[in-house]
């Protein structure tokens, strides 16, 4: 960490030092250029080859300039897991908040999540879960992704039972479609076509009828 320059006399110091200093328009910009780059090799290779200098050399950038931007690979590794929400957990998050009864969100979340998921997002969750596996703040930070996600079919139950006048808990099956979307999603990446609309459709209807 940088020393706290002192200020001559009396005067107080610029506000700048007394805080994190502003992150310029061009370090955004390499700041992404660096995450691009850690979505490439994660995506590509499974990790295996991913350093921060290997990073570097894909983005163009130094090594040392990407030491500025991330402590290590890890601070890489977390920063495309934030990069990567709004592709797969905004949207649900939309989906299930957005207006409509409960039925009518159910269909925006089944239309979602029947879009097949692009390659490199498919490849970069199973290389984020490799990379969870034998670091714990990649793990964690997962787990909170995850969480998040799952709380939006909790939400979307919650929906169902406020209509009905909140006579049951809508945890356990949100967390049971929660866990059936990636059941799902588990089988789809090894190429089996069992048509996750339709199923996941049927089953929220289901649970849905019997709550």
């Amino acid at each position: 960490m940088a020393a706290v320059a002192k200020d001559s006399g009396d005067r107080p110091a610029p506000s700048a030092r007394a805080g994190r200093p502003r992150t310029s328009a061009k370090g955004e910009q390499t700041r992404a250029r660096l995450i691009a780059a850690a979505r490439t090799l994660l995506a590509g290779e499974m990790g295996e080859g991913f350093t921060t200098r290997n990073v570097a050399a894909l983005s163009g950038v130094s090594h040392g300039m990407c030491h500025y931007h991330f402590q290590d690979r890890t601070d890489l590794v977390l920063a495309v897991i934030a990069d990567i929400r709004p592709e797969w957990i905004t949207p649900l998050e939309a989906a299930v908040s957005g207006p409509g009864s409960f039925a009518e969100r159910a269909e925006r979340v089944v239309e979602l999540l029947g879009r097949p998921e692009g390659a490199e997002l498919a490849h970069l969750h199973s290389a984020l879960h490799w990379q969870a596996l034998n670091d714990a703040r990649v793990r964690e930070s997962l787990e909170i992704e995850y969480r998040r996600w799952r709380a939006c079919f909790v939400a979307l139950f919650q929906v169902l039972a406020d209509e009905r006048g909140g006579d049951f808990d809508p945890r356990p099956l949100g967390l049971a479609v929660a866990a059936a979307v990636d059941g799902l999603a588990a089988m789809d990446s090894l190429g089996a076509d069992g048509g996750t609309e339709p199923v996941l459709r049927t089953l929220i209807r289901t649970l849905a009828a019997g709550a």
